[in-house]
């Protein structure tokens, strides 16, 4: 029976590239199984960016940000020499100016992940691995990213300074190199807050079990390694948001919007993208994979066990959605999009954004905890006897 499940699962991910290749080409098609993979790994090896920051803040366990600083490494290290040696624009990075809208949306960012239990990838995969919290989020961050992006224009007019490229500035050798330099230090820093913690418990006669790490060791190698093909097929980093966000905007035109004069959608090239279909975008077709590979890695050993959190917990998630969507289009991006792609890419606008959407995450999880146990509360009040 096990057998029989596995071989439907590859099958359907066989057919699911096969239809998207049909109606929006080969490359579609390619990054179609490259979002499967994509998928399956965060899935498999329940490498979360939110899981990882908030196991930091509440228990000091570092190994989630070193996981994630492991992937910028080897991210930064396999695509920045292609991006630098790149001819008339083929392989472009994720470069983009520090705007007061990149320092106010982070952190927001930062707080709404992590009452949403997730971020644009976190979001995805554990909508397709059918968790009830983030298939109640997927939607309200389509809604916010889409009227998010519809006021990006009017954000970036704040003002802040151009775009820092180290890049084009240092070369790709320095320019790897500093970033490299800022993962360590991200990673001594964590390191040490992990073992002054771990000293003061252990003077109370306390002890940490924390488990193996291997699952975060792996996820950030196969996620680089697919990151790299997705960079060369796609011709641009990995990305959530903008897929989303689109989503959205369909949506709105199918229940009649006009998009005409909107300062986003109704502009090149977003208003093309609105008017093609949708597997003609590359960040789409990879969403789409990457639902179904959570989905297909969370089945593969039998059916998956879901829990239904407190209906309070899943409308403040669905609010924290909202959020989400419309402050990733003020800093440029998500987890992936901003963090990720912005510091693999040797864009100092990166760092801005994890600088501050961490210190929104130090907010965001204890909202969290306060919702939380306030949630767990009414439950067990209105299930008590009489």
């Amino acid at each position: 029976m096990l057998f029989l499940t596995r071989l439907g699962l590859v099958l359907g991910a066989l057919a699911l590239a096969f239809a998207v290749m049909l109606g929006g080409g080969l490359r579609q098609g390619l990054l179609a199984l490259i979002g499967i993979g994509f998928g399956a790994i965060l899935q498999g090896a329940r490498f979360g960016f939110t899981t990882g920051w908030r196991n930091y803040i509440e228990r000091r366990d570092p190994r989630g940000l070193w996981a994630q600083m492991l992937l910028i490494v080897l991210a930064a290290t396999l695509t920045l020499p292609l991006l630098a040696n790149s001819s008339n624009g083929e392989l472009v990075g994720a470069v983009a100016p520090l705007t007061i809208s990149l320092v106010l949306g982070a952190f927001l960012f930062g707080a709404a992940m992590q009452l949403a239990d997730g971020c644009g990838s976190g979001t995805l995969y554990k909508a397709g691995a059918g968790a009830p919290m983030s298939v109640v989020v997927l939607p309200t961050f389509a809604i916010g990213s889409f009227i998010g992006a519809s006021h990006q224009p009017a954000w970036i007019a704040l003002g802040g300074l151009p775009p820092i490229d180290m890049l084009q500035l240092l070369g790709w050798p320095l320019a790897l190199a500093v970033t490299a330099a800022g993962c360590g230090l991200v990673a001594w820093l964590v390191g040490q807050g992990a073992r002054r913690h771990r000293a003061r418990l252990e003077a109370a006669g306390q002890r940490i079990e924390w488990g193996s790490a291997k699952h975060w060791w792996i996820g950030a190698v196969l996620l680089a390694v697919l990151y790299l093909v997705h960079l060369v097929v796609a011709g641009q980093p990995w990305g959530i948001v903008y897929g989303i966000g689109l989503w959205g905007a369909k949506a709105a035109t199918a229940l009649g919007w006009n998009p005409a004069g909107d300062p986003f959608w109704g502009v090149a090239p977003h208003a093309q993208r609105l008017a093609d279909p949708i597997l003609a975008d590359v960040t789409s077709v990879t969403n789409i994979g990457l639902i179904f590979g959570a989905f297909a890695a969370s089945r593969w050993n039998g059916p998956a066990r879901i829990s239904v959190p407190p209906a309070k917990r899943l409308l403040v998630a669905s609010i924290a959605g909202l959020v989400l969507g419309y402050s990733s289009r003020m800093a440029f991006g998500c987890n992936v999009g901003a963090f990720l792609d912005g510091i693999a890419s040797a864009s100092v606008h990166g760092w801005v954004w994890f600088a501050m959407a961490f210190a929104g995450s130090l907010i965001g999880v204890q909202l969290r905890q306060r919702v939380s146990s306030q949630a767990i509360g009414a439950s067990s009040t209105q299930g008590a006897p009489a």
